[in-house]
C-alpha cells in the first residue's frame, strides 16, 4: 500500500519516522522501551551525562533493551552551560554510540544551557561548540530558542537541522513560537525539527502542518497517564500532520461555499 509519505533526510542517513523521542522521566523502564515502540520512531535520544562509560556491561541498563538495528542513537549534551563541555560530552557520545554497534554514528543534539531557571539554549555557546564539532565531522543537531537569524547561522555553519524550540523545555506550554518557527521553515534549507514544549498530539500536528520536517519531544510522553498510548498518539499526529502539509490545505474564504454544487443541477418535472 501507497504510504504518500516522504523520507527525512539529516546528514547522510534517511529515516521513514518523523517523531524522535528521549529517553528521560519516564516512571519505569517498561513504560520508556513500550513507548519507543508504539511511537514507531527511529531516533532515541539520550543525554550522554546519565550513562555510565561502560553501560554496554550492564543488562539491566535502559539502553541494552533496545534494538539498535532498527534505531538510531542521538547522543544529547543536555546539562553543559558551555561549548567546551558541550564539546566534551559530544566526543563522548560518539563512544556510547560505538558501544552499540553504530561506529559510523556521529550525530549530537547540541544543547549549550546556562540558565538554570528557564532553561533556554545559549546562543553564543552554542554557535561556538557547533562550529567546532562540523569541524571535527560531526552532523549537529542544535536545539535553539526560535530565533530566525540564529537558525541562518547555524545553518551556514553547516548544521544539519535546526531544532527550534515551541515553548520552555518540558514544559508542555505547546506552540508559543508559532510565528517565528514559521518564519524558520520559510528560510530555511535543512531540516527544521520542533524541540521541546510540545504537550499532547493536536500540537505536534499543527507543528508539522506548518512544514516543520520533525518533532522531537519526551515530556509530553513520559509524564502522561499512559506514555505509550501517547507515544502512539504522537505518531498518529506527527503522520497526520505531514500528510496535511503535503496535501495543501484548502484557501480560506471570508463568506461560506457551498459543497454540493449549484450548476448543472437537472430539475424533476
Amino acid at each position: 500500500m501507497e504510504t504518500h509519505f516522504d523520507k527525512l533526510i539529516i546528514g547522510k542517513k534517511t529515516f521513514t519516522s518523523r517523531l524522535m523521542l528521549g529517553t528521560g522521566k519516564y516512571k519505569s523502564t517498561k513504560d520508556g522501551i513500550d513507548s519507543i515502540k508504539s511511537s514507531e520512531c527511529e531516533i532515541v535520544t539520550v543525554a550522554i551525562r546519565r550513562l555510565p562509560t561502560d553501560f554496554k556491561y550492564d543488562t539491566t541498563n535502559f539502553l541494552n533493551q533496545l534494538d539498535w538495528n532498527k534505531l538510531w542513537l542521538l547522543p544529547n549534551t543536555a546539562g553543559s552551560q558551555t561549548a567546551e563541555e558541550a564539546i566534551r560530552m559530544a566526543f563522548l557520545g560518539h563512544e556510547l554510540a560505538c558501544q552499540v554497534g553504530q561506529e559510523d554514528n556521529f550525530f549530537v543534539k547540541l544543547e549549550v544551557i546556562s540558565d538554570p531557571k528557564y532553561l533556554l539554549p545559549d546562543p553564543i555557546g552554542t554557535l561556538k561548540a557547533a562550529e567546532f564539532l562540523i569541524k571535527k565531522g560531526f552532523t549537529v543537531l542544535p536545539y535553539i530558542n526560535a530565533d530566525p537569524m540564529l537558525a541562518l547561522h547555524l545553518e551556514d555553519l553547516g548544521c544539519a537541522t535546526v531544532m527550534p524550540l515551541a515553548s520552555p523545555i518540558g514544559s508542555g506550554q505547546g506552540l508559543n513560537n508559532l510565528a517565528n518557527i514559521k518564519i524558520i521553515v520559510e528560510n530555511a534549507q535543512v531540516p527544521v525539527i520542533v524541540d521541546a514544549g510540545i504537550g499532547t498530539a493536536s500540537e505536534a500536528t499543527m507543528a508539522m502542518e506548518l512544514g516543520v520536517d520533525g518533532i522531537l519531544l519526551n515530556t509530553a510522553v513520559a509524564q502522561s497517564k499512559n506514555p505509550a498510548k501517547m507515544a502512539s498518539a504522537m505518531n498518529l499526529g506527527v503522520n497526520a500532520g505531514r500528510l496535511a502539509y503535503l496535501a495543501g490545505r484548502m484557501e480560506k474564504k471570508y463568506y461560506a461555499n457551498a459543497s454540493s454544487p449549484l450548476t448543472n443541477i437537472s430539475t424533476l418535472s
